[in-house]
């Protein structure tokens, strides 16, 4: 017999669902999901990637990338350019507006981890990086 709430997918389920309720409660003020903001923050990282590499960094479907870079589009807060070494693929640049708020949107982001790692020393934190990177390939 399994004990189901010591499983381990129970277990990384659950913390998922916390850290994302507790992104989504922070980043609906700002009107962004954790998704979009994940997006942002790989551009803030690397202006101009392209879909595809946002994508494949991300690790987040193509379709479904399209519709978050469709909706930061729309708010302004990024543009699509054509790129110029392939006609089909566009890159993804941040706007002024979404270069001002990374400062911002970084400090919120901090707060929220701090938030979810409180119950672990620097050690444990430093070690559920490692494992979850691991278990991430």
């Amino acid at each position: 017999m399994i004990d189901i709430e010591k499983s381990i997918g129970f277990l990384l389920a659950k913390a998922y669902q916390r850290a994302c309720a507790l992104f989504k409660e922070e980043f609906d003020r700002y009107e962004l999901t954790p998704q979009q903001f994940g997006l942002l923050a790989f551009l803030w990282i690397e202006d101009g990637l392209s879909q595809a590499e946002l994508s494949a960094r991300s690790q987040i479907d193509r379709t479904t990338m399209g519709g978050i870079i469709d909706r930061l589009e729309k708010e302004g807060l990024i543009e699509r350019r054509h790129h110029p070494e392939d006609r089909r693929a566009y890159q993804v640049f941040l706007t002024p507006r979404g270069k001002s708020l990374e400062e911002e949107l970084c400090a919120v982001a901090g707060q929220v981890i701090e938030k979810v790692t409180a119950p672990l020393s620097e050690e444990e934190h430093q070690t559920l990086i490692r494992l979850l990177t691991k278990l991430r390939y």
